[in-house]
């Protein structure tokens, strides 16, 4: 199959317009049509229905969807591995949560570059359910999320825990004052939900919500207010611009590296995580 015809289907399903897709993939509107006209007689289906200003997927395009994106990332990846240069034996690509990169694995990705100079790195951001369907389709070969999956086809290693403490622009603010003036709820995953609503009930809608620490942490630098972030990413402006809310308890994460038990870098992804063993 040629994968012009999978990159015009997927554009097209996400900018659900063929004349910004084309724009988007620097062809014209009528190679737009023609490519995902091809893929449904190639396919014998609709992919989409097709109405003036709304472009949708039909039952049949949602289902072909998620193998369009699997078998062009595999391409994608087929075609990096091939291609690493003399003296590289091994392609790890690394994929984790933005705010695990901030504060856990900075130091790590530096380690292992250092340590494994026959190992290539590819090192990506994802949210957890697009990391979690890399791994389970062999695009990714080593994830680092807060909840891990449970699933039998992936390993689960629990590396150390990232401390997250409240912290607010202004001082002295007791954890109930925090909440109900100006916060912003950053979403650290299922088990962060859970013990926050157990610790604060009610409280009202915050200003805002964000699922990457940095975005709280640059909102709240430039228009103020409170919020639970990891004590590694703001210690250095403890004191000065931001306050630790006292007495608000510290909620902790773990973080876990995951990855395929059928993998054929098994020895490189445990040589990689050798370093979460150190005392």
């Amino acid at each position: 199959m040629d994968v012009g015809l999978l990159k015009a289907f997927l554009e097209v399903n996400r900018a659900k317009h063929f004349g910004k897709a084309a724009d988007n993939l620097f062809i014209s509107q009528s190679a737009v049509s023609a490519r995902i006209k091809q893929l449904e007689d190639e396919l014998g289906i609709r992919l989409f229905t097709r109405e003036r200003n709304n472009i949708n997927l039909t039952t049949a395009g949602k289902k072909f969807l998620i193998y369009a994106e699997t078998i062009l990332s595999t391409w994608h990846r087929a075609r990096q591995e091939i291609a690493i240069p003399e003296g590289i034996d091994t392609l790890l690509s690394i994929a984790a949560l933005p705010s695990i990169w901030d504060v856990f694995l900075e130091d790590w990705l530096s380690w292992f570059h250092k340590s494994s100079t026959t190992t290539a790195l590819q090192a990506d951001t994802m949210l957890s359910d697009s990391l979690i369907r890399g791994l389970l389709d062999g695009v990714i070969d080593l994830g680092f999320v807060f909840d891990p999956p449970k699933t039998p086809q992936l390993c689960v290693k629990e590396l150390a825990a990232v401390a997250l403490i409240m912290v607010s622009s202004e001082p002295d603010l007791s954890p109930e004052e925090a909440v109900n003036n100006n916060y912003i709820y950053v979403d650290w995953g299922t088990s962060f939900s859970v013990l926050h609503a157990r610790q604060y009930p009610e409280i009202p809608a915050p200003k805002l919500r964000a699922n990457v620490g940095r975005i709280a942490l640059g909102f709240l630098n430039q228009c103020g207010g409170s919020a639970y972030l990891p004590e590694a990413m703001v210690e250095q402006r403890l004191g000065s611009s931001l306050f630790r809310v006292e007495h608000a308890p510290v909620i902790k994460k773990a973080v876990y590296a995951v990855y395929s038990n059928t993998s054929s870098k098994l020895d490189c992804i445990e040589n990689a995580l050798g370093w979460f063993d150190r005392d």
